[in-house]
């Protein structure tokens, strides 16, 4: 068991810190403590939201204040859970399918020759990774990965580009990521997807949530083309990969 810190964030919201690593073991902790809060049902409580290390916690300040509910999420996270909880039933594996072509992968020759591998290994090793979310933010549906295999770590551009297409699929630092909906960023952009991580029209916006896992598949253009009239049609769905029921 960690000891999270506690902290006052404005004047209606708590956040509560685990040691800054990213590891799967405090996200995990994260997890069930958020899970033991959501069935208590604390009405108090607004929002949670988490990322790597993190929870953020809002509440309505006309029913509680900090002291009262930090001591009431102390005793939560220190209770034993009723039941064994085991998140990994419930995470779900995505399968995301990207198309790598020149087109798409604007940065795939430039990493080439920066990391000296050929475009078809950085492909194959971008694929064949599992990564885990550790957050969304910080535009909605925007999902940060970790797993990316340190022969692909690269920095960020020095100059961001002022649009970067939504779907791109890029690497920055030691995570990759997807690009939601057109916005500036400084990632190395080597590939793109043609289905939508955020659609408002949707019930439920985003289906992947913290914790959840995502496996990238290979497509080539012409079934990058099929998948996005499908996507504009509104009849893709998001696959969950092979082996995850």
């Amino acid at each position: 068991m960690f000891q999270p810190t506690y902290k006052p964030f404005g004047e209606s919201a708590i956040l509560v810190e685990w040691p800054q690593e990213i590891s799967k073991e405090i996200l995990n902790d994260i997890r069930l403590l958020v899970s033991k809060i959501e069935a208590k049902k604390l009405e108090e409580i607004l929002e949670l939201n988490f990322i790597y290390h993190s929870l953020l916690i809002r509440y309505q300040s006309n029913k509680t204040n900090f002291t009262d509910l930090k001591n009431k999420l102390q005793l939560l996270y220190e209770e034993k859970p009723a039941v064994i909880h085991h998140l990994e039933e419930t995470t779900t594996i995505w399968e995301i399918p990207v198309c790598y072509d020149a087109e798409f992968g604007i940065d795939l020759s430039f990493l080439s020759a920066e990391k000296k591998l050929s475009i078809e290994e950085i492909i194959s090793i971008h694929s064949n990774a599992i990564y885990t979310v550790y957050g969304i933010g910080f535009l909605p549906g925007f999902l940060y990965l970790g797993g990316l295999s340190e022969k692909l770590h690269h920095p960020r551009r020095d100059t961001p580009r002022m649009a970067v297409p939504k779907g791109a699929v890029a690497i920055g630092g030691n995570q990759t990521g997807i690009y939601p909906q057109i916005s500036p960023g400084g990632w190395q952009i080597i590939g793109k997807t043609p289905i939508s991580m955020f659609d408002i029209k949707k019930d439920n916006p985003c289906l992947v949530v913290p914790g959840d896992e995502i496996k990238f598949k290979s497509i080539s253009k012409d079934e990058f083309e099929m998948m996005a009239l499908d996507c504009e049609k509104g009849t893709y769905e998001l696959k969950k990969a092979k082996g995850n029921d």
